[in-house]
């Protein structure tokens, strides 16, 4: 194990909603627009923090989650009357990053895969800080 680095055995699950598709994610083709599911990323992304931390605990600490690399493979486009799900899974923590693969699917076909790597930010002396120990606990 590399020093400071939680190394999973296995992803874990840290976050999983249904997603609603509204008029003004889909784009003149009818389908969800490229970029929507780089939003989805980021609610399965806030709702997983947010069970162990409130941005609103990071804010009284100087802190914020920053992104350092997303990426997203669009396999099938949803369309306004599909139903799918996110999911977020935990696959790397260490002290000053995290990495969160993720997932929009339906129940026959995975629509958009996708990867972030992040850490923390002390907003007030502008720096990279330790990740909090909430999710290092995980």
């Amino acid at each position: 194990m590399t020093e400071g680095v939680l190394e999973m055995q296995e992803r874990k699950l840290v976050a999983e909603k249904e997603i609603e598709i509204n008029i003004y994610d889909i784009d003149a083709m009818g389908i969800v627009s490229n970029i929507v599911y780089v939003k989805w990323f980021e609610d399965l992304r806030t709702a997983f923090i947010n069970k162990h931390i409130t941005y609103s605990e990071m804010m009284k600490n100087n802190i914020s989650p920053i992104l350092m690399r997303t990426e997203a493979d669009y396999k099938v486009p949803l369309n306004i009357h599909d139903k799918p799900i996110g999911r977020c899974w935990l696959v790397k923590v260490s002290k000053l990053k995290w990495e969160l693969e993720f997932e929009i699917a339906t129940k026959t076909k995975v629509h958009c895969t996708g990867y972030q790597k992040g850490g923390f930010y002390d907003v007030v002396e502008e720096k990279v800080v330790p990740t909090p120990k909430e999710l290092l606990e995980i």
